[in-house]
């Protein structure tokens, strides 16, 4: 009887605790809620999307090229400071890149080998039908129309928004741009009985006043160009100074064999081989700047991105006017844009997108050209109290962003790189003295012809 008791109180005692166990258990996990609305279905060029922010750290990597002398570096890592400490959830990690085509090489053999590219990069506006071709760029469209449409891009300059369309989309913003540029030592103009504040203005007044401006001795030339790294882009100043140009609106077409752009071969070549007011060969363009600063070249064309850097090494006033041709002034747009790389997270596009946004950004844009020379892309940002402060002061400034008006398109095309080569290499060939500009284009036209065959627009 006393062991049965027992057993019952056992009994008892077991239901009471598995009673209270269950009153403590907690809920079990609900399951998330379905999405209210399906992914939008992708387009011809996919699309950028923009995710939910989530609160973590979106980590970045930038790659961005140097062509132009100064602390490029230290201006890029105080941008990237400024844009961290307006989003702490962004963390930005710049690489330098070496130069622009380092850079694309860079890209192109990181996707090809399977391997996850920079989330953005500043590549030139011409290398826009080569990122496309190769699928490695994502277009702007969603973001950008998100950012305003139509109001938002028509504050960039056209003349540079332009290399940024293709196919009806938007693939990049402009950056770091440029055109090219005549520095000249107003000093050495006075000295030569020159007037300082006449510079030519085409390209029988540059050749009289470099023969003024030439030492016999070689100690002094009248006027030095670059012919190494992108000799085409120079040598285009003498063409769209002629009136014509070796690129039209197809990306699959160029112009080579042209009789304009024979005799601006023609010229270039006659400044140290005719009249000998720049050495007979091939000048590098690194070495440029210095040779202005340190009075061994009166006259140099180079990017307009040099400005900042030379006024602040010459020791002479420096006049900075525009390239030219036989028929006035002319210069091709230059310089780079920010693109978003593909492959990368949704997460990854929009924080993408808000760098992009930052470093393009009107303010930006006008400390960019403050601190480099390079012309704002942006119109706005010549309306900014520190630009309008520092024209005022440095007028050299505004010379460039008014020159767009004599601009022409820089040469691009599907493969352009190998395309830009054969004119590149037509052209040192002329300048060394190895073939006739006649003969030089034909046979650059031809190369082109061949590498543009398989495309179509």
């Amino acid at each position: 009887m006393l062991n049965r008791s027992k057993l019952v109180l056992c009994l008892v005692l077991a239901v009471l605790v598995i009673a209270v166990a269950a009153c403590a258990a907690p809920e079990p996990t609900k399951a998330p809620p379905a999405p209210t609305s399906a992914p939008a279905a992708p387009t011809a060029a996919p699309a950028a999307t923009k995710p939910a922010v989530t609160g973590q750290t979106v980590e970045l990597q930038f790659y961005y090229p140097v062509a132009v002398p100064g602390p490029i570096t230290q201006i890029v890592d105080g941008y990237i400071a400024k844009f961290q400490a307006a989003n702490p959830n962004i963390k930005v990690t710049a690489v330098l890149s070496g130069g622009y085509p380092d850079t694309l090489t860079k890209i192109q053999t990181t996707i090809k080998g399977g391997g996850t590219p920079p989330d953005v990069a500043v590549l030139l506006s011409t290398d826009l039908y080569s990122l496309v071709d190769s699928d490695a760029i994502l277009p702007l469209d969603d973001f950008v129309k998100a950012a305003g449409g139509d109001t938002f891009t028509s504050d960039f300059f056209p003349a540079y928004l332009a290399n940024s369309n293709y196919q009806n989309h938007i693939w990049s913003l402009p950056f770091q741009r440029s055109i090219p540029v005549l520095y000249y030592n107003k000093d050495l103009f006075k000295a030569a009985g020159l007037d300082p504040n006449k510079p030519p203005t085409n390209y029988q007044e540059m050749v009289d006043a470099a023969k003024k401006l030439t030492k016999a001795d070689g100690s002094q030339w009248g006027i030095e160009i670059s012919s190494d790294g992108i000799p085409y882009w120079l040598f285009q100043s003498f063409v769209i100074g002629n009136g014509a140009n070796v690129v039209g609106k197809a990306a699959n077409k160029v112009t080579f064999n042209d009789p304009a752009v024979a005799a601006a071969l023609q010229d270039f070549a006659d400044l140290g081989s005719k009249h000998k007011v720049m050495p007979a060969d091939i000048l590098l363009w690194a070495n440029m700047p210095n040779d202005f600063v340190n009075g061994k070249a009166a006259m140099i064309w180079h990017s307009s991105g040099s400005l900042t850097n030379i006024l602040k090494q010459a020791k002479f006033e420096v006049g900075v006017s525009y390239t030219v041709g036989q028929k006035g002034f002319g210069a091709a747009t230059g310089g780079g844009n920010m693109y978003m790389l593909k492959g990368i997270s949704a997460e990854r596009q929009a924080a993408a997108w808000k760098f992009i946004q930052f470093m393009t950004s009107a303010d930006i844009q006008a400390d960019w050209s403050i601190n480099t020379g390079y012309v704002p892309g942006r119109q706005s940002a010549l309306t900014t109290q520190a630009m309008k402060e520092y024209i005022a002061k440095t007028p050299q400034a505004g010379v460039a962003p008014a020159g767009l008006k004599y601009a022409g398109a820089e040469l691009a095309a599907h493969n352009n790189a190998q395309v830009q080569k054969a004119l590149g290499d037509a052209v040192q060939a002329v300048l060394t003295g190895k073939a006739k500009p006649e003969d030089a284009l034909k046979n650059a036209q031809q190369q082109a012809d061949q590498i543009l065959a398989g495309f179509k627009d």
